[in-house]
């Protein structure tokens, strides 16, 4: 194996444990918006270094350029579901936890 597919695959593995704990975040947090904290955060890194590890180990610039784009696509639709989840709690009602 080349260089190329270790170092993809180091990138891929270094990706899943951020999913693991943002998993483990939406579990254990006690309300909506620590949770949403903790999922949008995470998830955003490990999409990151996974995409990044594919793109090294495709060695295709046309690849990488396309998991470039999801992952960016990724970042705005994140961004933009945890700030709706997030009003729509508030407007509900949900206090933040400790207030």
């Amino acid at each position: 194996m080349s260089l190329n597919h270790w170092l993809g695959a180091l990138l891929v593995i270094a990706g899943m444990p951020f999913f693991f704990l943002g998993m483990l975040g939406l579990l254990r947090f006690p309300d909506a918006y620590t949770r949403l904290h903790a999922l949008a955060k995470s998830d955003n890194v490990a999409l990151g270094l996974v995409c990044l590890g594919l793109a090294v180990y495709s060695g295709s610039l046309i690849t990488a350029l396309k998991l470039l784009l999801i992952w960016l696509l990724m970042l705005v639709a994140s961004a933009a579901g945890a700030s709706l989840i997030g009003r729509t709690a508030l407007a509900r009602g949900i206090k933040p936890w400790g207030v």
